[in-house]
């Protein structure tokens, strides 16, 4: 007798094909990552007399739900909302500004609501913000510094993109535990190495050690991890920090005397970063004046103003006689805030000299 092609096999299958149709399509979609813009003022900010005023122009002149609304297509990435922390030039940015910034940064961390922020920033400074946040925020959520070398009126404007880019980053789970990144140029950087290395391209960030990853159409391809302890394993913590100690740096060049070192004493430093040549070097005649200083209670820090990289080894210049700290690779600006944070917990020489080698 022949069959029907409908039998019992075909009829569960077809049953369990209709089941899953339904099951597929009654499922809610993946709820979106909430993100937090939060907006400092800077270039990306800015606007210029026409399109083609690319270098000069005027900053902080566009608000915070202004950026974000110049990006419809953020909406596909993540919910976000703006907020409008403050509209400054990131030059005029002080250590005072830091500790507020890094408060209100943490605040909004601790929110079950909010999953990642992005700060949008002048790029003067964006280095030393992120290497702050990066030493003083106790958490694992994305934080993501981003900023742009050209105002949003000149051709070939890159905010725009920037901005798409650092939401992307950090509505991306792969991002958390990665320490504050930094996304300009379709790189996502580490806020601990990057730096600024030129003042009128876009891709001005670099870092000596590489980048973390590439951004490309809004998906994150990632090439390494940051080996230094940072935010959420960090030692220091933004909640505790209420102010931080002066730390001036003096730049050493061939005909460096000591007067720099004599003022920034007499001001009040804590610790004086030494701007070196070469391996942070210190010539002969300062020795004198800077172990002095010394004694007197002021940290002498050796770092190195070589472009694109110093690496400042430990008693090239007889540092343990002295009592110095090398700034192991960290360019003057970081080292500067590292002793700055550092100073808020010790004032043991020995023990400046671990934070150094581990952040």
């Amino acid at each position: 007798m022949k069959t029907s092609g409908f039998g019992p096999l075909s009829l569960r299958l077809a049953a369990y094909s209709l089941l899953l149709c339904f099951s597929v399509a009654s499922r809610p979609a993946l709820a979106k990552e909430n993100i937090v813009v939060l907006a400092t003022g800077g270039t990306i900010a800015g606007a210029g007399a026409d399109s083609t005023k690319s270098a000069i122009y005027e900053s902080t002149k566009i608000t915070a739900d202004a950026l974000v609304a110049g990006v419809p297509s953020l909406k596909n990435v993540a919910n976000v909302r703006a907020e409008q922390f403050t509209q400054t030039n990131s030059e005029d940015i002080n250590d005072a500004y830091l500790v507020s910034l890094g408060k209100r940064v943490s605040a909004l961390l601790s929110q079950n609501d909010v999953d990642g922020v992005v700060i949008t920033h002048g790029t003067d400074t964006a280095e030393e913000t992120a290497y702050f946040l990066n030493l003083v925020i106790r958490s694992n959520k994305p934080i993501v510094i981003v900023a742009s070398m050209r105002p949003g009126t000149a051709m070939s404007a890159d905010g725009t993109l920037n901005l798409y880019n650092a939401v992307s980053v950090a509505a991306n789970p792969e991002a958390r535990g990665r320490g504050v990144l930094v996304v300009m140029n379709d790189e996502i950087d580490s806020g601990r190495d990057v730096t600024k290395s030129i003042n009128i391209k876009v891709e001005a960030f670099k870092s000596p050690w590489g980048p973390l990853g590439m951004i490309v159409e809004g998906k994150s391809y990632w090439f390494r991890s940051l080996e230094k302890r940072h935010t959420a394993n960090s030692e220091f913590n933004i909640d505790k920090i209420n102010s931080l100690p002066l730390v001036e740096i003096a730049y050493a060049t061939g005909n460096v005397d000591d007067r720099a070192y004599r003022a920034f004493a007499d001001a009040g430093a804590k610790a004086i970063i030494h701007a070196g040549p070469g391996n942070g070097s210190v010539a002969a005649r300062l020795f004198p004046v800077l172990a002095g200083m010394h004694r007197n209670g002021i940290h002498i820090i050796r770092s190195s103003h070589v472009n694109g990289g110093g690496f400042v080894l430990r008693n090239e210049q007889v540092d343990d006689k002295y009592g110095f700290v090398v700034a192991h690779d960290l360019n003057p600006q970081k080292a500067r805030i590292l002793a700055a944070v550092a100073l808020t917990k010790t004032d043991d020489d020995k023990e400046l000299q671990r934070i150094f080698m581990q952040y």
